[in-house]
């Protein structure tokens, strides 16, 4: 099997991203090809078909593959949950919650033989892999146990481009830098560089450019512009770039805020509403940012209570129910959905140290922690909501916890494994759910968001929505359209040791 790795200068470069557009033009070059991300470390993540958890990148690079996606791809993914402790999930499911200090001395040493027969198992399958890095490889003080880049290019045979964001600024001492701090062995391993995220003029780029080449010896495969690719973000450190995107500010908009939780988890869940019309959306930690919203979304979170506790001390919880009591429209996802509820219970101490929290008391639910995940993709139709009902739902569900409805209260969806969900209070103005991609239904999506527009006065929105499969396929192929532009496919395929196809 052939394999390229991209690793990065730092997070949140692009690896991610540009790893979904090699994919994808692999794939539409005709060969069998799959994602490999051999250590994770994000709270954005997915459910493959078997209800095992891996990173939300590898899920939506095999997406990209138009593959299955499987816990091989992601062997190995860490979902920080307390300060210096995470969640270790080893081929999808859960292994230990552990520290930094003991995961990097007891496990990270046995970690290397999942890491060799999940590669093995890829290759007996897929010709060519596209492996992404984590964070950089040049972090001196974490190499000797780094299993997330060179070690894990070394297991696959595999060569590595270098990866750098220029619109942060300092791009050819981050390449220079980071080359320099590698071993002689692992910088043999680099092979060219791409420049990512470019928004200048290229003439003014190309003496710089001219330069790293001869300074590195290594070319620069290509210069890539910034761009809103609409692809899924796994980085937290994304969430700062969602306050850029673009917004519809003409006319009337309905104005929301999503409570950026410190442990906010599956972010993705939100995106779809910025693609909506006629929404302006916010995030928002603060009193201070508050600006009295139309609607107000609770996010999914990896620690439920302490990001409840948080919600108290800094006020949010006060006006978020003085909001509800106004007529504001309250949506909770997940952990969202638990603090919506009356009482939170974890006489095990299994997320927390709080044996019994009191929620924000505006759905009729009752929380338990209890050990074992529910990890599981679902199907089921709306039934507890007049504005949809009937409607086809999907999406999946990462929880710890079972919630109980009050006697007389309504679910939102009926599934079609026999469960029910959510739950929603008289009025239909406030509703919760454990279904993460909720509002990649789109036209549940944007039948709720009529229904609000029409109860403040306002017109709703009209003409069809895209399917999310349909935007998802534009979107990669919008990207691997881009990337192929900008990218020296010769110099790619040649560093691959594949035969570059007539088309490329």
């Amino acid at each position: 099997m052939k394999a390229i790795m991209l690793q990065g200068t730092s997070s949140d470069v692009g690896k991610s991203v540009l790893c979904t557009a090699l994919c994808r033009i692999l794939y539409e070059d005709g060969w069998k090809v799959a994602p490999f991300k051999s250590q994770n470390m994000a709270l954005n993540s997915y459910i493959t078909r078997d209800g095992k958890e891996i990173g939300r990148a590898q899920g939506v690079q095999a997406e990209a593959c138009r593959i299955e996606a499987t816990a091989d791809m992601n062997p190995i993914l860490l979902k920080p949950k307390q300060d210096m402790i995470a969640e270790v999930i080893v081929r999808g499911e859960h292994y230990a919650d552990m520290g930094a200090g003991a995961y990097r001395s007891d496990y990270v040493p046995t970690a290397l033989p999942v890491l060799r027969e999940s590669l093995d198992r890829l290759a007996e399958e897929y010709e060519v892999l596209v492996m992404e890095g984590a964070g950089s490889p040049a972090e001196i003080n974490l190499k000797d146990r780094d299993i997330a880049n060179m070690k894990a290019a070394e297991l696959a045979d595999a060569p590595v481009l270098l990866i750098a964001d220029i619109d942060r600024g300092g791009v050819f001492a981050s390449l220079v830098g980071t080359l320099a701090l590698l071993d002689d062995d692992e910088r043999a391993r680099v092979k060219g560089f791409i420049i990512n995220k470019f928004r200048g003029k290229f003439s003014l780029l190309k003496s710089g450019l001219d330069w790293l080449e001869e300074h590195t010896g290594l070319p620069v495969l290509g210069v890539i512009p910034y761009a809103d690719t609409g692809i899924d973000a796994e980085d937290s450190l994304a969430l700062s770039t969602l306050r850029l995107k673009k917004q519809d500010e003409n006319g009337e908009a309905l104005n929301v805020a999503v409570i950026r939780l410190p442990r906010i988890s599956n972010f993705t869940d939100i995106d779809p509403l910025y693609d909506e019309p006629g929404v302006k959306m916010r995030l928002i930690a603060s009193v201070a940012e508050w600006n009295n919203p139309d609607i107000i979304i609770l996010p999914g979170t990896k620690n439920t209570t302490d990001d409840l506790q948080w919600l108290k001390q800094t006020g949010l919880a006060d006006v978020i129910g003085q909001a509800a009591q106004g007529g504001a429209y309250v949506v909770g996802i997940c952990g969202g959905y638990q603090m919506l509820g009356k009482e939170l219970y974890d006489p095990d101490g299994i997320e927390s140290t709080y044996e019994r929290s009191e929620g924000l008391g505006l759905l009729p639910i009752h929380t338990t922690f209890q050990a074992g995940k529910r990890t599981i993709r679902v199907e089921g139709e709306v039934c507890g909501v007049s504005f949809a009902t009937g409607q086809t739902v999907t999406g999946y569900e990462i929880h710890l916890g079972q919630t109980m409805r009050e006697q007389g209260s309504r679910p939102l969806f009926r599934l079609d494994d026999g469960h029910t969900d959510g739950a929603v209070a008289d009025g239909e103005a406030i509703w919760g759910t454990y279904l993460h991609g909720v509002f990649h239904n789109r036209e549940f999506t944007r039948a709720w968001l009529n229904r609000i527009r029409l109860e403040k006065g306002m017109e709703p929105v009209a003409g069809g929505v895209h399917t999310e499969s349909e935007r998802r396929e534009a979107s990669y192929a919008a990207l691997a359209s881009l990337v192929r532009e900008h990218l020296d496919m010769k110099k790619l395929y040649d560093i691959i040791g594949l035969p570059l196809p007539i088309k490329s």
